[in-house]
């Protein structure tokens, strides 16, 4: 973290904040172009620090997040997290329709706390069909598990991290106060303005193609020289009108 350090002041490193600055406007350019070619974020944040303000700003931008505890497995096996979300969304269907009660007391109490722990640890996910483009991650020693599984299916990654953290190990680091609730969230937040902007774009691009085929279309058939057959229809036409003359006469 050498290069991102400004200096040193009674045991404790100043971050360079021109080097926070350029972390965040690099993530900012890759999250929106990452998100206008169709691609999703995935944004980690376990810490207490953080957990609300990675659920308030995911749910936001319409991203996936993780606040409450990383499974091992989330990305590397990605099929059986999604079997338990298919669990999670069956024993919702069963609550709403009151059927838990019918089981046993202890038996309905059990299914109940299991769809609270699912809900709790993949409720932020549960919309997630696919792998996400890219990692969005607070706190790098916090999350080294999620780091490596995202590197391991070469996954990119963009990381909050303090002086005590290797910059090495993710693909766009931003030296900062990964501890202080207030500097997570403004970093958060802008990086979530930068995905926000990324759906706008790809709703743009969504929007072009039906748009120009419609104008393409009439497009193609302008043409000053008359065709073939619209030139045998005003000869046909023509010579009808001259015998309907001589008729007349």
């Amino acid at each position: 973290m050498k290069p991102y350090i400004f200096g040193k002041r009674n045991l404790i490193h100043v971050i360079n904040i021109k080097e926070t600055l350029k972390g965040i406007l690099l993530s900012k350019k890759f999250l929106a172009q990452m998100v206008s070619d169709n691609k999703d974020i995935l944004i980690v944040g376990t810490k207490r620090q953080a957990r609300k303000s990675v659920q308030e700003n995911s749910e936001r931008v319409s991203m996936h997040y993780v606040n409450d505890r990383w499974l091992g497995g989330t990305l590397t096996n990605f099929r059986e997290i999604r079997k338990r979300i298919g669990r999670l969304e069956y024993l919702e269907q069963l609550d709403s329709q009151n059927l838990l009660d019918q089981y046993s007391k202890k038996e309905g109490s059990t299914l109940r706390r299991e769809m609270t722990k699912i809900q709790r640890n993949l409720g932020g996910i549960r919309k997630m069909e696919r792998l996400p483009g890219a990692l969005l991650v607070i706190d790098q020693r916090r999350e080294l598990n999620a780091i490596k599984e995202a590197k391991k299916m070469g996954i990119p990654v963009i990381c909050l991290l303090d002086t005590d953290c290797d910059p090495d190990v993710v693909d766009i680091p931003i030296p900062g106060n990964d501890d202080g609730m207030r500097g997570i969230e403004i970093v958060v937040k802008e990086l979530c303005d930068a995905i926000a902007e990324g759906m706008h774009m790809r709703a743009e691009k969504a929007v072009a193609p039906a748009a120009g085929g419609d104008e393409s279309a009439p497009a193609g058939r302008r043409n000053r020289r008359p065709s073939a057959a619209d030139a045998a229809d005003a000869a046909a036409a023509e010579k009808k009108a001259d015998i309907e003359g001589m008729t007349a006469q």
